[in-house]
């Protein structure tokens, strides 16, 4: 699976995440979570169970989004495609073990006519974005770690 080449919007970012691999996985998969640690995310339901083809929806932005799984391999990568009003999303997502910590590699590519628009009137928007939801996801999974290793010692 590759983002659209030909996409009016398209990035690509990575952060590294001081948690394990398999605490990154589990906030980033546990779609019907998102809502309770990503603040842009106001819903989201995901229909049967993870696996290639299962679809979710999902309120971001003030966006109401459909999203299909598209690639699925457990502990390192996902990807969905999104369809939404006049946009139409490629979505990737990549972990790499660096020891203790992860590398999340996350690439999406937006097209029609709203990314159109996008690219004239705010053209960082994907890079923000994505910018916005790995730090989001950093936050989220060093404070589950942490919790984690506070519980352990208790």
């Amino acid at each position: 699976m590759i983002i659209d080449p030909n996409a009016p919007l398209k990035a690509h970012k990575e952060i590294v995440i001081q948690a394990p691999p398999d605490t990154v996985w589990n906030a980033l998969t546990d779609i019907p979570q998102w809502p309770g640690w990503q603040p842009d995310v106001t819903a989201a339901k995901l229909e049967g169970d993870l696996s290639v083809g299962s679809v979710f929806h999902w309120k971001a932005k003030g966006l109401n989004i459909t999203s299909v799984i598209r690639e699925i391999e457990s502990q390192n990568r996902i990807g969905w495609t999104g369809d939404s009003i006049g946009m139409q999303a490629v979505h990737l997502w990549k972990l790499e073990p660096l020891g203790n910590d992860t590398r999340v590699i996350t690439e999406e590519s937006l097209s029609g006519w709203f990314p159109r628009l996008l690219k004239i009137f705010v053209p960082s928007f994907l890079d923000d974005s994505l910018s916005s939801s790995l730090n989001v996801l950093k936050n989220h999974a060093e404070f589950v770690k942490r919790a984690a290793n506070e519980k352990a010692l208790a």
